[in-house]
């Protein structure tokens, strides 16, 4: 159990951290080389060059203008003076709506600070239930007193807490009405304002059917010739090009890799130079590097053509999936957002992901295996948050002082120690918490990709929602459980088994202080440590020194990475959930919240003004998940408060709070039916008015040769070879002669649009589609 003690050791360590991170940061940023690692961003729009190509030797790694670092703190106003349009033509709308989900925490958490500091406080701090419960063996420090665990059973004090419930729900659903409202505002605008786009066009069509007289490409045209006979515009069909992604791949690290050896020998004729064919290079026969990478790449190009022939010339490298674009905005919207055929298994469309938000690799995955690759992951998820509750255990018998000494009772001399008795309470087991879950968003995403979702977008979203499932399961309800249990296990043992859900009542209130210090750790510690980029700084020096060769090196040396949507809204949402929980029950953990919203807002809106690179845009197409999280924390908060409630003998309070629960999910289904349509739909008239708007304003634009090549897997358009693209050059002449092959006129009773070439199983009545009156 921490004590007031080890919160202050715990805060007084990761204030410290966190000022010398900042600190280390302000120092770390002015130096000029370490300007690609901070300021990437601009570097990328072509906005910054590198202070190291100009100036003396020394002033090239090192700012000698003293008078900088007078203003070591000017980047917070900096990353606070960007207006938020501007923001959004600079970052994005993704990146502009994520940074309002911490200016929602300051909105929601602020004013309910001050109501819960000004009405709960005092009430619980004036009762004695805690010292009550002490003579029951219930084990509490000091700062409890703070929280609802000292309100005696049964007093009309907890009534205080149920009207205190009701203006929180109140204000949290007001604010997150207001905010649904704009951001659903700000994407119609944004979708409307932003420039031409092939996924405005487009929509990806799977599960096309297979044919016995048709290849995939002459079905998919003459189905939407057919269906879609006034808006098809034109398609490009998906290949498993994985294999051949994989050659390319290798191929352009042996051209690197050959680029730096003939640099290095341009340096110095007299020697050529020499490497191993072994492991890294540190075994093997000993090669002239030159010859050997340029022998590999002639090999390579080999591989990669036999493979680019391979997949034009063979049907089953064509998968059931084409991206098919329109002439109008209007046209793409009716076929994304309408069922195709009687069976509504086939002929499967949706929007297109932008052409860079695809993810390639599973494309190629048949959408047959889709539904047992889920069924599989699905089963695996519930096992991993299953046995993680095995090192969430562990973690919280780190936190109990009597749990270290029973398991070592050879330490007992050691952690009695109050100082180290502090450290072990107040800052150890969040550490130990905080190590455990960094390896998990990265199996979440392998378990995401696996699942086959075919942009990037889409697995990041699916990765948060697995994430914060599993935070809520282990990193909260498994903490409370397992904390109490540890915290009360001599209260456990010498009471009747009818009393223990009255001492979990009084001990789940207790963790408070547990999550206080998880706060503080990862919440101020681990913002600040972000914006210090130890891990980028690290490694880019380490590449620079020991891997960069050629200032494209350099360049792919400077990764500026993304938000990471996938990690960081479900850390943001344990905040939510934390202080939403919390705020009735134990208003002292509120404090430490609103320090995590204010300082992460800042740092993040200077991540992404000066370093982040998102790698697509969604125009916030995540909204609604983060909309429909806040609502089920404060769902979680209303059940956990009338369940301790019900401990505390208060049970006439219950009416009260069920009816808050169902107004809160009515509150849910009214934002989900009122707004969620903008983020999964695109408005029909909205799409009208800017097709409309073009064509007055761009009478000539080429819109075909706009998409052509749009969706082509990355391979087919390498620019890095000399031979010829099969593939591509297949693409893009299948759509000009493609007579139908079938020999019934049911399914295509058109000729093909886009050659103007009637099909020769039709008659001469058809061949017009619009006779004349």
């Amino acid at each position: 159990m921490a004590t007031l003690g080890d919160i202050g050791l715990a805060a007084a360590i990761n204030i410290l951290s966190a000022l010398i991170f900042l600190l280390a940061f302000a120092i770390l940023r002015l130096q000029p080389f370490n300007d690609r690692v901070y300021f990437p961003k601009w570097y990328l729009k072509g906005l910054r060059s590198s202070p190291t190509h100009r100036g003396a030797f020394v002033s090239k790694f090192v700012n000698l203008d003293f008078k900088a670092y007078l203003g070591f703190l000017n980047w917070m106003p900096d990353a606070l003076r960007m207006p938020e349009l501007e923001l959004i033509d600079h970052a994005g709308l993704d990146s502009a709506v994520y940074l309002r989900i911490y200016l929602i925490g300051l909105k929601i958490f602020a004013p309910i600070a001050f109501i819960t500091w000004a009405v709960l406080v005092p009430v619980n701090w004036t009762d004695d239930g805690l010292l009550q419960e002490r003579n029951h063996n219930v084990t509490s420090s000091d700062i409890d007193k703070l929280s609802i665990s000292n309100i005696a059973f049964g007093s009309q004090r907890l009534w205080s807490h149920i009207a205190v419930t009701y203006a929180i729900t109140f204000w949290t659903c007001y604010i997150l009405l207001k905010e649904y409202e704009k951001v659903a505002s700000m994407r119609l605008q944004f979708l409307a304002s932003e420039r031409r786009r092939p996924d405005q066009f487009t929509v990806l069509t799977r599960n096309v059917p297979p044919d016995p007289d048709e290849s995939v490409s002459e079905l998919v045209e003459h189905f939407f010739l057919v269906n879609h006979p006034d808006h098809y515009l034109t398609h490009q069909v998906v290949y498993n090009a994985n294999k051949l992604a994989k050659l390319v791949k290798k191929k352009k690290k042996m051209l690197n890799w050959l680029d730096y050896y003939q640099i290095k020998y341009s340096r110095n004729r007299s020697e050529r130079p020499n490497m191993k064919t072994g492991f890294l290079g540190l075994w093997g026969n000993k090669v002239d590097a030159i010859n050997h990478h340029t022998s590999e790449i002639e090999k390579l190009s080999e591989e990669i053509a036999a493979e680019r022939k391979r997949i034009a010339k063979d049907p089953n490298s064509v998968m059931p999936a084409a991206f098919v674009s329109f002439k109008t905005r209007w046209g793409a919207a009716v076929c994304a957002q309408t069922q195709q055929t009687r069976n509504p298994t086939l002929w499967l469309t949706d929007w297109a992901p932008e052409p860079r938000d695809v993810y390639w690799p599973n494309l190629a995955i048949p959408y047959v295996q889709l539904t047992v690759r889920r069924l599989i992951i699905a089963v695996a998820f519930f096992f991993l948050t299953f046995f993680f509750m095995i090192p969430i255990a562990i973690v919280q018998s780190l936190a109990s002082i009597e749990g270290i000494e029973k398991a070592a009772p050879w330490l007992k001399s050691v952690i009695e120690v109050p100082f180290i008795k502090s450290f072990i309470q107040g800052f150890l087991p969040s550490i130990a918490l905080k190590l455990f879950l960094i390896f998990l968003p990265m199996v979440l995403m392998i378990m995401s990709k696996f699942e086959g979702f075919s942009s990037l977008s889409s697995l990041e979203r699916r990765s948060a929602s697995r994430y914060y499932l599993f935070i809520l399961v282990n990193v909260f309800l498994g903490n409370i459980i397992a904390g109490a249990a540890f915290e009360q296990l001599n209260s456990f043992i010498h009471q009747s088994a009818s009393d223990i859900p009255k001492t979990l009542g009084v001990a789940i209130p207790l963790k408070a202080t547990f999550f206080i210090t998880y706060i503080m750790v990862d919440g101020w510690a681990g913002i600040a440590g972000e914006i210090l980029m130890l891990k980028p700084l690290i490694f880019y020096h380490l590449k620079n020194f020991l891997l960069v060769k050629t200032e494209k090196d350099r360049e792919e040396a400077m990764n500026p990475g993304s938000l990471g949507f996938n990690t960081g809204e479900p850390r943001i949402q344990l905040y939510f959930l934390l202080g939403l929980v919390y705020a009735p029950v134990s208003p002292a953990l509120l404090p430490f919240i609103i320090v995590f919203f204010a300082l992460a807002y800042i740092v993040f809106r200077h991540q992404i003004i000066n370093v982040y690179n998102q790698q697509y845009e969604s125009g916030a197409a995540f909204w609604p998940n983060v909309h429909g999280r806040i609502v089920i924390a404060l769902i979680i908060s209303q059940v956990l408060l009338l369940g301790l409630l019900s401990t505390k003998h208060a049970a006439q309070s219950t009416p009260f709070l069920i009816v808050l629960v169902v107004v809160t999910i009515w509150f849910y289904r009214y934002c989900k039916g009122r707004f969620e349509p903008a983020f999964v739909r695109h408005p029909l008239q909205e799409a009208m008015m800017k097709d409309t708007l073009e064509r007055a304003t761009e009478p000539n634009f080429n819109l075909k040769g706009f998409l052509q090549n749009a969706y082509i897997h990355p391979v087919f358009k390498d620019g890095d070879d000399d031979e010829d693209d099969v593939v591509s050059e297949k693409w893009e002449s299948e759509s000009v002669l493609v007579p139908t092959k079938r020999q019934s006129r049911r399914n295509t009773p058109l000729p093909s649009r886009v050659s103007g070439a009637s099909s020769p199983s039709l008659p001469e009545t058809v061949n017009d589609h619009h006779p004349e009156p």
